[in-house]
């Protein structure tokens, strides 16, 4: 047994089903014994990824995802998408392979200071020195990762400790036999190295796949929230990402037995389907600030809320968080909580019943309705030789199958989209999160179609993010990954060029082009379809989907027309 046999031994013992990976000399060991015990090592074209999709298979299956890459830039690499994860709280464990031990600092090959890049965007950041270590560390990994506030965590696992011990020492032996005194003392202190390198070393069961521990709602919380909301005539509950978590039958059900009308943000939307009378899609802001209850489940007063100035000065206030720091964030709750939002939403649910807010329910769905009529107006204005992007997303929406995972990466034709494009079912929504990172749109693909075999995965993509993930086109077809890829392509940076060009009165760095990038998607095994007519566009969705289910990865190029639909959204 190599040290790369002893993580593949954890990675199956948690559950792991699948190992996103950009090969490099220096972690191939483990590669190789994952792949001998039957995960399925899934090799992309960067890094960023592969870390991508390990988060995606982490939301899905609630197991953290694994990536492992190379030292040095295989490290660096992956920094935007552990941050995503991070600031997303989506557990995941990454391994990096590191220079042999003895040759940290001595100008090795790929030798950088990974962990102090590292350590400010994961949880917990970690550096093995022996080969008995190996396996206890990512085991410590995987519980790190999902205690708490879950999040991503770094193993470091220098290059002498995952190959087999004779390797090593060839490594540390001279080429030639040592003669003067020096080379003698060096050949025994290098061998002394590997004797500790290995000591201890030897095969172990490993330990078995814990379920994090189990927090208990608060139950003073719970039961004074209950009492404001028997008295509330206006209330609103918002869930985010956090409150999906956990068992997300358990709290769809909680939220349908309270009644209360529901905004769904990030990873919770879908939570209740796509038509169910609670939830609302639209004027969120409006609902807020005149709500008398708010109940923010895994959701922080940030920018999306406009730093809490979306609620009301009245408005009482119960922020439910796993973060000490988010419950509070920006604006004083009136009951904090800090716990699994998702557990917190199933105690009330037991504590209160129901409360039946009728009127409320009722106005609030005049304005969606009244707001979806706009949008059907503006779906109707054309452009020869463009499709609507709202006329789009329609089709779109009118093409999902049942039990589809919607993958979002992109600005302005993605955020467009939100307002059309219905999740089918819970986790059947997969975006960035806070951090707004494009280019996470081939790795969620990855990550959905892995954790979710069978399941049609659809990737909204602006043209901009496509730029990140169109060479993973290769490796959709090399491990036989079907996806169908809509890239809303108007030749330009959208979100922000409206406002850049308003403000600033130039749209310098804005401008793209009507790329073929469906030509591109065929030259890199999958399949391309090019749409200009509004009137073909069910059509071609038709054909994209039935390509998909025959195992093709699929991009359909949409040239689409610039619209103002969005105008005024810049975020800062």
């Amino acid at each position: 047994m190599n040290g790369g046999d002893a993580i593949a031994d954890v990675l199956a013992a948690q559950g792991v089903g699948a190992l996103f990976t950009l090969c490099g000399g220096h972690i191939s060991p483990i590669l190789v014994a994952a792949k001998k015990r039957g995960l399925r090592v899934i090799d992309t074209r960067h890094e960023a990824t592969a870390v991508f999709a390990a988060d995606a298979t982490a939301r899905l299956t609630g197991t953290p995802g694994v990536a492992a890459v190379t030292a040095g830039p295989g490290v660096t690499n992956t920094i935007t998408a552990l941050k995503n994860a991070q600031l997303a709280q989506s557990p995941l464990v990454l391994i990096g392979g590191a220079t042999a031990t003895v040759l940290k600092r001595r100008g090795a090959l790929q030798d950088i200071d990974q962990m102090a890049l590292v350590r400010p965007h994961v949880k917990l950041a970690t550096s093995v020195r022996r080969v008995k270590d190996l396996a206890p560390a990512v085991e410590r990994a995987f519980a790190v990762a999902r205690e708490g506030v879950p999040g991503p965590v770094f193993v470091e696992c220098p290059v002498d400790l995952l190959y087999d011990e004779r390797v090593v020492r060839e490594w540390y032996s001279a080429k030639s036999a040592a003669k003067s005194l020096p080379e003698r003392l060096q050949q025994w202190y290098l061998a002394r190295h590997v004797d500790g390198l290995f000591a201890g070393a030897r095969a172990r069961t490993p330990s078995a796949k814990a379920a994090p521990p189990v927090e208990r709602a608060d139950a003073s919380a719970v039961a004074s929230t209950a009492a404001r909301l028997r008295k509330a005539t206006r209330p609103v509950l918002l869930v985010g990402s956090q409150a999906v978590a956990g068992p997300v039958a358990e709290v769809a059900a909680a939220v349908r037995t309270l009644g209360i009308p529901v905004y769904l943000s990030g990873t919770a939307r879908g939570l209740l389907g796509a038509t169910d009378a609670l939830q609302l899609r639209h004027r969120r802001k409006e609902a807020l600030r005149e709500a008398d209850v708010a109940i923010l489940a895994g959701v922080p007063c940030d920018f999306r809320l406009d730093y809490g100035r979306h609620l009301g000065r009245e408005t009482a206030l119960v922020s439910v968080n796993r973060s000490r720091e988010d419950v509070a964030k920006n604006r004083r709750p009136k009951i904090a909580v800090v716990g699994d939002p998702g557990r917190f939403l199933a105690a009330l649910a037991r504590e209160l019943g129901g409360i039946d807010r009728t009127a409320w329910r009722d106005k609030l769905r005049a304005r969606d309705a009244e707001r979806d009529a706009e949008i059907a107006e503006q779906e109707r204005a054309a452009e020869p030789g463009f499709v609507n992007p709202l006329a789009l997303c329609r089709a779109i929406d009118g093409a999902l199958e049942d039990d589809a995972i919607l993958v979002a990466d992109g600005g302005d034709f993605v955020a467009t989209a939100s307002y059309v494009v219905r999740p089918r079912g819970p986790l059947g929504w997969l975006d960035p999160g806070v951090f707004g990172t494009l280019g996470v749109g081939a790795g969620f693909a990855l990550g959905a179609a892995v954790a979710r075999p069978g399941a049609p995965v659809w990737v909204l993509f602006g043209d901009g993010s496509l730029g990140y993930s169109l060479a993973e086109f290769d490796t959709f077809a090399r491990h036989g990954i079907p996806v169908v890829a809509v890239v809303g392509n108007d030749a330009c940076w959208s979100q922000i060029r409206r406002d850049q060009v308003e403000i600033l009165k130039d749209d310098v760095a804005c401008m793209l082009r009507h790329t073929d990038y469906h030509a591109a998607a065929e030259a890199l095994g999958g399949r391309g379809f090019l749409l200009k007519d509004p009137a073909q566009a069910a059509g071609v969705l038709s054909e994209a989907r039935q390509a998909a289910r025959d195992g093709r990865a699929i991009l359909v190029n949409a040239h689409i027309a610039r619209t103002e639909f969005r105008k005024g959204s810049l975020s800062i």
